[in-house]
């Protein structure tokens, strides 16, 4: 058995990192990357945070300096403006296409992050319902006059197992879902396929989890941590490149609430606290999330050897290719 690239040794292999946030998914990433070095296989990191796809936006996604990433190479961080809209679907293509180019190389790669409908659209045999652009604009038009309320009850009333998985204030997922029906089609809704069907034959997925009592005071360190170090000055800069202007960057989690505070419409606390409360609801749907996938090796990465990861997934029989 050769590698894409010739030479001996198994295919390269695509490996999973995901979890909820702050679970140590990034640390995870690069002692694994540190043990297939070691073992003779390079490989690289690929970034499946959507919000860290963003330049600018690094305290409060909590992305990993450059100069904190051991020399291993990074993709798909920084990859957007703020201004830009962070789809799914380019996503998906430009991921992919990235993973390609380092198994051409005969390095592994490893999928880091937390977005779990990006992690799906990249890990199964994921497609997406076609577009109407001027339905889209109709619906988007109705969301700018009546809200995101509005749209959701309507959602809620014509598919309610699509408005269950989707956050109601969330405008751009609901405007999507309403399109896809619209269309006659079923929502994807943020849901994976009923049988998913990895992509990659070689795929390992690794999720990383720490019981919910003790999560929910570390993630509440990590807020305020965030506003200790700078983040609402970090959203101010980001403001003056046209972070407000932006379709997705500017409703993150902690950024939405950091440009309240800088409006006046929140004080320091409240936003915190609001934060802290959205991190605490986004980690708990990355978990119902993640724990669908099916051949998930799931890990306490305080108690983990990355070295016994490796060889619990060695494969034996993969044959490799797409």
């Amino acid at each position: 058995m050769t590698t894409v690239d010739g030479s001996g040794g198994p295919p390269p292999t695509l490996w999973a990192v995901v979890g909820a946030t702050g679970t140590g998914k990034t640390g995870l990433s690069l002692d694994l990357a540190d043990v297939l070095a070691v073992r003779g296989r390079p490989a690289e990191i690929v970034n499946v945070d959507a919000m860290q796809l963003y330049r600018g936006m690094d305290i409060g996604t909590a992305k990993l300096p450059e100069a904190q990433r051991r020399g291993i190479p990074h993709h798909l961080f920084d990859a957007l403006a703020v201004t830009d809209e962070a789809a799914v679907a380019w996503y998906q293509d430009a991921a992919r296409r990235t993973i390609g180019e380092i198994h051409e190389r005969g390095a592994d790669a490893i999928l880091v992050g937390g977005s779990g409908l990006y992690a799906s659209s990249v890990l199964f045999d994921f497609r997406f319902p076609p577009r109407d652009e001027g339905l889209r604009a109709q619906l988007e038009d109705e969301l700018e006059r009546d809200g995101a309320a509005a749209l959701f009850s309507r959602l809620r009333a014509a598919d309610p197992a699509a408005a269950e998985r989707i956050d109601p204030r969330n405008g751009r997922r609901i405007v999507r879902a309403l399109e896809v029906l619209a269309q006659g089609g079923a929502t994807h809704g943020g849901a994976l396929p009923d049988s998913p069907v990895l992509w990659d034959p070689s795929t390992r997925i690794i999720g990383t989890t720490i019981p919910r009592d003790e999560l929910v005071p570390l993630l509440d360190e990590r807020v305020e941590s965030m506003w200790r170090n700078g983040l609402v000055d970090e959203v101010a800069a980001l403001r003056r490149v046209g972070l407000e202007r932006g379709p997705t960057a500017g409703r993150a989690i902690g950024y939405a609430q950091a440009l309240a505070q800088l409006r006046g419409e929140l004080t320091s606390s409240e936003a915190i606290a609001e934060t802290q409360a959205l991190t605490r609801r986004y980690a708990r749907r990355q978990v119902s999330w993640f724990k669908r996938y099916e051949h998930v090796q799931w890990v306490d990465v305080r108690e983990t050897d990355p070295s016994w990861l490796v060889d619990a997934h060695a494969p034996d029989d993969a044959e490799g290719g797409r």
